[in-house]
């Protein structure tokens, strides 16, 4: 299926690995032209190494932006040509307990994973609606639904996500732009497999045993019974960039393996 994106300019933040990677490199295969993000050049330039390995001739490029700092993303959308797919991907996680989170904690996870998508969408999503074409994305996860105990300060973030993008898709209502979020379940990333690795060492075990483990005790819902894989949820994210899924727009949908058992 030609998803008709070889005249598309994307941004995707948070794109060095994982599923922003996974999404980078989806789109840049479709003919898209893609602007990766990271912290540092140093990721940016690995990432963009092997972007050109996997995919010869791509138009790849990037822009190095912490999204702690609100002048580095000032500076960010300064240096960002127009732009037809917003991926807001960049998030941070950490498994801390509620009475330990302080309150610098709970305004650092906002500030990355819901004020960069806010002011992402506050900058870009205008000139979309301008042009009557445009993607806004947002990756949100499983947690902002099931909200994990230990992890309360990072659910919320992700609960925002899906208030931000139902919200401003009401802003689109007669055009050609869209505002819609995936919802993610766990997912076998860079920092979980490094995690996984250290259990099994630990456990003289072997990898896929303690990945199988960890899914059945973590995740007992999950109908996939293993981790999705970056690319998985990657697949549905190109398929929201394209013009081909214009009729999908306000819209959370799943790719979380099944681990939710409620009807969105």
């Amino acid at each position: 299926m030609d998803l008709q994106l070889q005249s598309k300019t994307a941004f995707v933040s948070g794109s060095t690995q994982g599923i922003g990677f996974a999404i980078a490199s989806q789109l840049l295969a479709e003919g898209a032209k893609v602007i990766i993000n990271g912290r540092s050049r140093e990721k940016i330039d690995l990432a963009l190494s092997k972007l050109e390995q996997e995919i010869p001739g791509a138009d790849v490029s990037g822009i190095a932006a912490n999204f702690e700092d609100p002048q580095e993303v000032d500076q960010l959308l300064n240096a960002l040509p127009d732009i037809d797919i917003l991926v807001n991907n960049v998030g941070i996680f950490e498994l801390r307990p509620f009475f330990d989170t302080k309150d610098s904690d709970w305004t650092k996870f906002f500030e990355v994973n819901v004020m960069s998508g806010v002011r992402l969408s506050r900058a870009l999503l205008p000139k979309m609606l301008e042009r009557n074409w445009g993607r806004v994305i947002f990756i949100s996860s499983e947690s902002g639904i099931n909200i994990p105990e230990n992890m309360i300060h990072y659910g919320m973030t992700k609960t925002a996500m899906l208030s931000i993008s139902r919200g401003l898709s009401q802003l689109t209502r007669n055009t050609g732009v869209t505002v819609n979020t995936i919802i993610g379940g766990p997912t076998y990333s860079e920092g979980v497999a490094g995690a996984v690795e250290q259990i099994a060492l630990a456990q003289q075990s072997n990898v896929e045993e303690v990945k199988a483990g960890l899914i059945k005790a973590l995740n007992p819902t999950s109908l996939l019974q293993r981790f999705i894989q970056p690319e998985e949820i990657a697949h549905l994210a190109v398929y929201l960039s394209s013009p081909l899924s214009l009729a999908t727009n306000g819209a959370a949908l799943r790719a979380d393996g099944g681990v939710l058992n409620t009807i969105l």
